[in-house]
């Protein structure tokens, strides 16, 4: 893959021990690149280990490798907060070069059917999952225009940002948002040579998982599994490599792209039972 060193990058939600930002953080900091590590909490997940401190650990463990390290404890939904957060990534390492916004909403009481669904939890899924997103792709933008050197905007959607799924639509509406400002702003930012791209996983393995089936998340793993050509669900290493793809020279010519990331199983359909 590419070599991202002398690069900066920027990945929100990362702090949980299990989850797709801290593989990314990793892939990226192996790569040769430094990171400022995001979530809206030091330690957004509170049945993480006991060792587990959440973005500081990520931290600890890109300094590991080498790279340079920073901790960014920040709403994304908060625009004063973006803003410095984008202010302190720069001052302390230099610039950003790459954006990963994988920051998203916990799943709540949002899954319900559309008549059941509360404005609350509607707003909220908007909150963070749209505005949050756009806010960050704003900040990075505004940076790499000036910047003059391009980059890389990586938003992280869903496959239900591309087609809805009953009792999800405030997740799936949002996430179709996000598809949406990938597809506008690779068109507003190519003459700059910043790349906007979005990725759309299927289910992964992260501490998500407890929260979507909190009664029974070992029979939900199962049945995914179950249902997909490949026989599992996702990885957060999956979404990683191809965030690490997209984060390089080699991409340099993909942009406005909603990239699946599922084992097939957007193909499969609702039916389909691995023989």
């Amino acid at each position: 893959m590419g070599d991202l060193a002398g690069k900066v990058a920027l990945v929100t939600g990362a702090g949980g021990e299990h989850g797709i930002g801290r593989a990314v953080a990793m892939r990226l900091a192996r790569d040769g690149a430094d990171i400022a590590v995001n979530d809206i909490a030091a330690r957004p997940y509170d049945d993480a280990s006991g060792g587990w401190t959440g973005v500081a650990s990520v931290a600890r463990d890109v300094e590991a490798l080498g790279r340079r390290a920073l901790v960014a404890v920040a709403d994304i939904a908060d625009v004063d907060a973006v803003d410095a957060m984008f202010a302190q990534a720069t001052d302390v390492l230099g610039r950003v070069d790459i954006l990963v916004g994988n920051a998203a909403a916990r799943p709540g009481p949002d899954r319900v059917p559309v008549v059941d669904l509360d404005e609350a939890a509607w707003d909220d899924a908007f909150r963070v999952n749209a505005r949050g997103t756009f806010l960050c792709c704003r900040a990075a933008a505004r940076s790499m225009i000036d910047g003059g050197d391009g980059g890389r905007i990586i938003c992280i959607a869903s496959t239900l940002g591309l087609r809805g799924r009953a009792r999800y639509a405030a997740y799936s509406a949002s996430k179709h948002a996000v598809v949406g400002l990938t597809e506008c702003l690779a068109l507003e930012l190519a003459e700059h040579a910043v790349t906007v791209n979005a990725i759309c996983p299927g289910v992964v393995d992260t501490e998500r998982v407890a929260h979507i089936a909190a009664s029974a998340p070992e029979e939900f793993v199962r049945s995914r599994a179950m249902g997909n050509p490949m026989g599992r669900i996702g990885a957060p290493e999956d979404v990683a490599n191809v965030v690490a793809f997209l984060a390089s020279d080699e991409s340099s010519y993909l942009t406005g792209q909603a990239l699946t990331v599922t084992g097939g199983a957007h193909l499969a359909g609702p039916d389909y039972t691995r023989a």
